[in-house]
């Protein structure tokens, strides 16, 4: 059922497991597989810190923008990155933002959110929210257009990027103008026993069910506090009405289909315009291997930023 093009993919995966190998070896092994993380110094970009969340902690930005000079307020891209809450860097994606920032005429904003278990929930979304509040707070300085900002992240990016769309809604002080959620991880039940379903041809590869369980367990920490519990699973949040026009994208083999589809049509029965696509034979990081698959993927995605960034009738 897999793409043959993703079997490279999978197989160089398959090694990996942050309950056998430990964070501090899987996080090595991972960042082997990302090239461009050792490169980002070559990518043009800025660098900002900034304070993040309650405590005063210091949070690293990455900002791309398009090479040639705009006479005109850009949207911007919020960008959180993947790797299931324990791993990662936005430094992984710096070259993917730069293009996107360049395609799309945006300034993307890329954010090294702090990663369980060293810093469970809420600490992501706190450091999410406070990148938001700053990209805001600075449009002018940064060249921006503040009703022009979308938020998007990819696997556990994409469900923090949910998580931020959720409270974002919530306190209103920042209105997004879009969520753009590649194969967001949604549901902490998925891959355990008290999932909704159990799909037999879900989860075999890249990203597996213990995987899954693993890094909940990790972002839970001991326990989530009560005021925080509606923004720790997206999937499990009470209403989804009053959110922004959403794009989600996964693939038919990925662990996240289910949770990812039903977050879909609950999007669709809130009123929420909601654009959707399963690509079959995809797994879990399909769009990072050339394929007819993510060649189809990286149109849709490109099409629908194009959407989500153009100014509103009224601007």
């Amino acid at each position: 059922m897999v793409d043959p093009a993703a079997r490279p993919l999978a197989q160089a995966f398959a090694a990996f497991d942050p309950a056998r190998q430990g964070i501090t070896q899987y996080r090595a092994s991972l960042a082997q597989l990302f090239p461009a993380s050792a490169q980002a110094a070559d990518t043009p970009h800025e660098e900002r810190m900034i304070t993040g969340g309650p405590g005063g902690k210091q949070l690293r930005l990455l900002i791309h923008r398009p090479q040639q000079a705009v006479d005109q307020p850009l949207p911007a891209i919020l960008f959180l990155h993947a790797s299931g809450f324990i791993s990662g860097t936005p430094d992984m994606f710096s070259k993917a933002n730069q293009a996107m920032a360049q395609q799309h005429q945006a300034l993307v904003l890329s954010v090294q959110y702090r990663l369980a278990p060293e810093s469970p929930f809420p600490a992501p979304l706190h450091d999410a929210y406070a990148a938001l509040a700053w990209l805001v707070k600075h449009a002018q300085e940064l060249g921006i257009d503040p009703a022009r900002i979308i938020v998007m992240g990819e696997s556990a990016g994409g469900g923090l990027a949910a998580m931020l769309a959720l409270l974002a809604r919530d306190r209103g002080q920042y209105r997004l103008a879009g969520q753009v959620l590649i194969y967001p991880m949604l549901d902490p039940r998925t891959g355990g026993v008290d999932a909704p379903v159990q799909n037999p041809t879900t989860g075999e590869f890249v990203w597996t069910a213990s995987h899954n369980q693993f890094a909940w367990s990790a972002l839970r920490g001991e326990k989530v506090d009560e005021a925080w519990q509606p923004y720790f699973a997206p999937a499990l949040a009470q209403s989804l009405t009053a959110l922004p026009p959403t794009f989600i994208a996964v693939g038919a083999l990925d662990l996240f289909l289910e949770e990812d589809v039903a977050y879909a049509l609950r999007l669709s029965r809130a009123g929420v315009p909601v654009e959707t696509h399963v690509y079959p034979g995809a797994i879990h990081g399909f769009d990072f291997v050339d394929s007819a698959v993510a060649t189809q993927y990286h149109a849709d995605l490109a099409a629908a930023l194009s959407r989500l960034l153009a100014p509103t009738p009224e601007d």
